[in-house]
């Protein structure tokens, strides 16, 4: 390694390591028709607002462009249906040339997230081409010459064929070993972290209020471990790292890539400006107060709040649209302490 790239290397690195461990991020998305231009985002987000980090849902260049020489770590994903052919490692060196060479180091890279979510897909090709593409990205990497970014894949917590108690948390029945043990020894190796998507949202129930919006309640109490859960995010992060260590795993770090509240759905009574704010204003003061989960205590973990903007065009049902946490002119569409100000 030349000298040069060698201090660059070293710097970025500790940079990581002294600052994302207790970064709050933001999901990028793009698919509305009245969005501002991504120059005026990456401004927007590096003048105003808490976030050094962004995570984007493809590797758009004007995209990657606009976040070049701001400090702004930047985590890219490889679509659903690019998993199979980057399982082959030409592929792979021609996508890494492709995608991430032409922007590279200006644009500073944190994550290749390889994939979203397939497992939601149900599509077993690409379901058991998933480590062998984050395998084949991580060597494309280091071919060319390019050692500080890490190579993830985002998940929901339906990977879990157990979630209740957290202390009993277990992957899918088969997916344990065949997918998620040599993701995770991957993940192991590599240094990199276990990217989870835990929606408290999604489980929301009227009597179950107070527990997924962080407000005050009796918590629940896990029988086989005696520790009491106040929240819903902490239950879910913990079934996770709970079937991890099951796994032989529990040491691989895990990161938050996408949770957050809508703001308006089809006759939903949890979707409300009120509980957006309420949840992601609690949510980043608890990933950043160090108290951890039950579990895994005194960890601060990186997160990335979903989302920028409400995303226009987006199908399925009114809540997919209105997940946004600013207006396309950047006022806040409600206050959750993500402004400089407001810090």
């Amino acid at each position: 390694m030349a000298f040069f790239q060698r201090i660059f290397f070293l710097s970025t690195l500790l940079f990581h390591l002294f600052t994302i461990s207790s970064s709050v991020g933001i999901n990028y998305g793009t698919n509305g028709n009245n969005l501002p231009p991504p120059a005026q985002v990456a401004n927007f987000i590096k003048t105003r607002t808490i976030f050094d980090s962004v995570k984007i849902f493809d590797t758009n260049p004007d995209v990657l462009r606009a976040f070049a020489n701001t400090g702004i770590f930047v985590t890219v994903t490889v679509g659903n249906g690019d998993i199979p052919a980057l399982a082959d490692l030409n592929n792979a060196r021609q996508w890494v040339a492709n995608h991430i060479v032409p922007f590279y180091p200006q644009t500073r890279f944190l994550y290749i997230a390889v994939g979203n979510e397939i497992f939601n897909t149900g599509d077993n090709n690409l379901i058991l081409k998933l480590v062998p593409a984050m395998r084949s990205i991580h060597k494309a990497l280091l071919l060319a010459r390019i050692y500080n970014i890490k190579v993830t894949s985002p998940h929901s917590v339906a990977i879990l064929g157990k979630s209740e108690p957290p202390s009993q948390g277990r992957f899918r029945p088969g997916y344990d070993r065949i997918v998620f043990g040599p993701m995770l020894k991957f993940l192991r190796q590599t240094k990199s972290p276990f990217m989870v998507n835990p929606y408290p949202y999604f489980n929301y129930a009227p009597n179950m209020a107070s527990y997924a919006l962080f407000k005050r309640n009796a918590g629940i109490l896990d029988r086989y471990t005696g520790l009491r859960y106040t929240n819903m995010f902490d239950a879910m992060m913990d079934a996770m790292h709970s079937a991890m260590k099951a796994s032989g795993y529990g040491d691989v770090n895990m990161v938050v890539g996408e949770t957050g509240w809508p703001t308006s759905c089809d006759g939903y009574v949890a979707c409300s400006t009120k509980h957006a704010s309420l949840f992601n204003g609690h949510l980043v003061r608890h990933v950043n107060s160090r108290r951890g989960t039950p579990l895994m205590p005194k960890r601060r973990f990186e997160t990335y709040l979903f989302a920028m903007f409400n995303e226009n065009l987006k199908p399925g049902p009114n809540a997919e649209r209105n997940w946004g946490i600013f207006q396309p002119d950047f006022t806040p569409i409600y206050d959750a302490g993500l402004l400089r100000s407001q810090v």
